[in-house]
């Protein structure tokens, strides 16, 4: 068996390192006698995995003792009301900005929780992008203003974020640890694994202690930020497979080097960008050039009927999950972490067959 070159948005590629290690302990993790799928996650081996994943994340991001590193189930779309129930109280008001589809369901789930400002809403701009942030337009007095800091179905990613006098809090499932950023100006970070830091099943949540600590005291539990601060995310049985392999993640990134493969991402995002502009229009970016995402590139052909034979014809040349989301079609090619620069200097050359032989 030979592997693909996987551009899936999520679940995404995972570096074959970890998946080799995985292998070679599913059966008997160090020597136990059982799989970590088996343990208990009270046993001494997975609470060295669990310690590892929270100390290698508070490492690589820069996370202060001021924030809680969670790490829950339910996705990024639990987040989207875990929130404001814990951050939006009575009678305050939070700021959100529309970029997109992710931004949307942020902006509706926190809707039926308390009152809600949209500051900017882009969501429908064509070509796509995320406000610039001159054009917010902020509530005074805002609790938090939240922002989506990548649109995985447009292609679009803030470049900047803005600066603001309230909480920043950000939905960064699909650019997590793809680029430097400081993790002091945000009061709450959150973001599904499945894309950069594992696979799926899985949220990493980074909250300030002070703000969770604001919440409601009628909050379910589980619902409550403070109850999995308390417990070190051991309130109930946690993802644990999922986090063992986003310690293997970890280890790996920080064998290539954190910088390095901030580097080697904004390589692989300009080199295929490069290929979409010099096509003579043939191959059309659907994004803001300024707002261009380094994780997933978005573009389009002539044609839909191109588009379909473009897809068909990489699957076959062994390049998997190009096809657009179904809600916009066209072509994403998502570029994680783990995904090879070798696998982007491959799809640039079948770009270029393509064209030669359609356009």
């Amino acid at each position: 068996m030979s592997r693909i070159y996987n551009f899936n948005a999520g679940p995404a590629v995972l570096p074959l390192e970890v998946l080799q290690t995985a292998q070679a302990e599913l059966i008997d993790f160090q020597n136990t006698g059982m799989s970590i799928l088996e343990s208990s996650h009270r046993a001494k081996a997975y609470e060295a995995i669990h310690e590892e994943a929270i100390a290698s994340l508070r490492e690589l991001l820069g996370i202060s003792d001021d924030y809680a590193v969670l790490l829950l189930q339910g996705g990024a779309s639990t987040q989207f009301s875990m929130v404001p129930m814990n951050l939006l109280l009575p009678g305050e008001t939070a700021d959100y900005t529309n970029s997109g589809a992710w931004a949307s369901k942020a902006i509706k789930e926190a809707q039926k929780v308390g009152a809600v400002n949209v500051a900017a809403n882009c969501g429908k701009d064509i070509p796509t992008r995320v406000p610039s942030p001159a054009e917010l337009k902020l509530t005074p007095g805002a609790k938090y203003l939240h922002v989506t800091s990548n649109e995985t179905i447009s292609g679009a990613q803030w470049k900047t974020f803005p600066e603001v006098a309230c909480p920043l809090v950000a939905d960064m499932s699909s650019d997590i640890l793809s680029r430097p950023f400081d993790m002091s100006k945000f009061g709450l970070v959150y973001a599904g694994a499945q894309k950069n830091l594992g696979p799926s099943g899985l949220t990493v949540v980074i909250v300030r202690k002070d703000l969770a600590a604001q919440a409601p005291e009628n909050l379910p539990t589980m619902m409550r930020y403070a109850t999995h601060i308390e417990e070190n995310s051991l309130y109930n049985t946690p993802p644990c497979f999922s986090i063992y392999i986003l310690a293997l993640v970890l280890r790996w990134v920080k064998k290539q080097g954190r910088d390095a493969l901030y580097r080697q991402n904004a390589e692989k995002a300009a080199r295929l960008y490069a290929a979409i502009d010099g096509s003579e229009g043939w191959y059309r970016g659907t994004a803001v050039k300024e707002f261009r995402s380094d994780m997933n590139v978005t573009f389009r052909l002539p044609t839909e009927e191109l588009e379909a034979s473009f897809v068909s014809q990489a699957t076959k040349a062994g390049f998997n999950g190009l096809k657009g989301h179904r809600s916009v079609g066209g072509i994403r090619a998502s570029i994680y972490n783990a995904f090879p620069p070798q696998g982007v200097a491959d799809l640039v050359a079948f770009m270029a067959d393509f064209k030669k032989a359609n356009g």
